[in-house]
């Protein structure tokens, strides 16, 4: 029996319709192959993050968990965004010591035992010492610092293979600022050294031992600010003692722990005319980990140069 004309038109548009979508799909699949897929990579601070981006330049999507200069890392918690995040994470690095400990429990409770985990305080090598608690903010250190983008690199390259050589060679580049860093350490180690310090809490110490600076601050006063205890009112008068008998030089002042004991610790200080340097535990806005750490040892240098 003929077809009718209504009948033909059907097929006929039926059978444009999927050469069409025919060839939308194969336009679809050589997009997709043209643009390979980027690593994806957790951090835990946005720290670590932009060392890794530093690092895999625009190979990898990093997540950094924390990233708000007023957030502080040791009470944070972590959400469910966080999780999804870290269950479809490659590469995943975290502090360790204590600091990040979300990470690993959210990697176990997202059943993600395929991705590469660099923990920067393995890397380091440091323990707590003998009667003493471990310093878990091995960011401060330069040469650990070195060793971790070293193992990033190596943690991006077994992940995409195609582009070890970029990230070997992006890896040297970024360990090449660092050293610029530890010779203003030097520096002020040389010009300095032995002069005493007083801190609210441990985050700067690695890069005020380094710089040969002596910290004479109680360390019942700095533990307990750390972990957000009181401070008991003889320990107190006697950290705020070393500013009103200028028994240090300058105030090293995590900004993001600030509360009324170490505001009091801010505010003898600078009755007594001893210079405030302020640090951070994460990245300020619009800073990147080199020109964050550059200006903190210049800040260092110049309180202890009035």
């Amino acid at each position: 029996m003929p077809l009718s004309t209504s009948r033909r038109l059907a097929l006929l548009t039926g059978a444009s319709v999927a050469l069409l979508a025919g060839c939308g799909s194969s336009s679809d699949s050589a997009d997709a192959k043209s643009a390979p897929a980027k690593v994806p990579v957790v951090a835990s601070t946005n720290v670590y993050g932009d060392i890794v981006r530093s690092i895999g330049a625009g190979k990898v999507d990093v997540t950094s968990v924390i990233s708000d200069p007023d957030q502080d890392p040791h009470s944070y918690e972590a959400d469910t965004h966080n999780q999804l995040a870290l269950s479809k994470a490659k590469v995943v690095v975290e502090n360790g010591g204590g600091y990040d400990d979300f990470v690993d429990r959210m990697l176990k409770s997202g059943h993600n035992d395929s991705a590469q985990v660099i923990n920067a305080v393995r890397v380091s090598g440091r323990t707590a010492p003998k009667d003493g608690e471990l310093n878990e903010h091995v960011w401060y250190d330069f040469p650990t610092v070195a060793r971790v983008a070293d193992r990033i690199s190596a943690a991006l390259a077994e992940a995409d293979p195609a582009d070890a050589a970029v990230f070997r060679k992006n890896a040297t580049a970024f360990k090449a600022e660092l050293a610029p860093l530890e010779a203003k350490e030097a520096r002020i180690k040389e010009e300095h050294g032995g002069a005493a310090v007083a801190i609210t809490e441990p985050v700067p110490l690695y890069m005020i031992e380094a710089s040969g600076l002596v910290n004479r601050t109680p360390t019942r006063f700095s533990e307990a600010i750390e972990e957000g205890d009181d401070v008991s009112p003889r320990i107190l008068q006697e950290s705020l003692a070393l500013f009103s008998g200028r028994k240090v030089e300058a105030l090293v002042y995590n900004e993001q722990t600030s509360g009324p004991q170490t505001e009091k610790a801010e505010a003898a200080a600078k009755a007594a005319g001893i210079p405030v340097v302020p640090v951070t535990e994460t990245l300020p806005k619009g800073k990147d980990y080199l020109g964050w750490m550059t200006a903190n040892v210049d800040a260092l240098a110049s309180a202890l140069a009035r």
